[in-house]
């Protein structure tokens, strides 16, 4: 890639504010994209991202809204274009865990994970694939008329015991990327995903927190180590880039291994 592959691009990350979409607003910010960092309504961390870029010599500005509501979604698009005049890149990042077993699991505890980690990414990738129809080709900035990377995780195939409102939504995100992948293609949009193993974010402490629970997760990744936020921006910035112009209704694997099942080391 060259040493801005995203110089030119107006990028909008969901759920900006802290771990994976963090990283990934840094990395494109770094990469010469002006950045939107969206967050929830009074979350002083996506300012703190904010002036992280401006001091590194970046833009950016952050953008309130639930993306699992169309309205809010709708008004960020529109302020993305009156302030920045049009979109180039989505990473739709945002999501959720409310976990339980099965049997006691709330209703409204599935709903909202399914309304923010997979509702939530149709609604951001209907509102960017409009905008990059209107505005089509510009290759002075890029040879595609959009990008859209989705944030899913190895639990779109692997399942998860007590997390099945979370499995079966980043199983969602798997089939609706692939199906945008194949209808907006010949709109030269491209839609892929990355799906992040164990990653040190806030929304896993508990599973690394302490030298013994890093420990039991390491046994689940035959690379040795947990991921690191930037190792999935690091992939995500591949796929929003024209490095990677021919790819599309791909899903880049960041797990370290976690999807060869490593139980079976030695017992094959």
């Amino acid at each position: 890639m060259t040493e801005k592959p995203l110089s030119g691009h107006v990028a909008l990350v969901t759920g900006a504010s802290s771990g994976i979409g963090k990283a990934t607003a840094l990395a494109c910010a770094r990469a010469g994209a002006t950045v939107v960092v969206n967050h929830l309504a009074s979350d002083q961390q996506a300012d703190e991202v904010v002036r992280e870029i401006e001091v590194a010599g970046g833009r950016a500005a952050a953008r309130a809204g639930d993306v699992s509501v169309e309205a809010d979604v709708q008004a960020m698009m529109q302020w993305i274009v009156e302030h920045f005049g049009t979109l180039h890149v989505l990473v739709n990042n945002a999501g959720i865990q409310r976990d339980a077993s099965f049997v006691d699991m709330q209703l409204k505890d599935w709903q909202k994970v399914i309304d923010v980690n997979l509702t939530g990414q149709f609604l951001c990738a209907r509102a960017a694939a409009r905008e990059f129809k209107r505005r089509g080709i510009d290759p002075k900035v890029s040879r595609a008329a959009g990008k859209i990377v989705c944030i899913s995780s190895v639990h779109q195939a692997i399942p998860w015991a007590r997390h099945v409102n979370y499995a079966a939504s980043k199983g969602g995100v798997h089939m609706l990327m692939e199906s945008l992948a194949q209808e907006l293609a010949p709109e030269r949009i491209r839609v892929n995903a990355v799906a992040p193993g164990a990653i040190r974010t806030p929304i896993n402490r508990a599973a690394w927190d302490t030298p013994a629970a890093e420990r039991d997760l390491e046994k689940l990744i035959p690379y040795g180590r947990i991921g690191g936020t930037e190792d999935v921006a690091r992939a995500v910035l591949w796929l929003a880039s024209d490095a990677s112009d021919y790819v599309t209704g791909t899903t880049l694997v960041v797990d370290g291994g976690m999807m060869l099942y490593p139980g079976f080391r030695g017992h094959g």
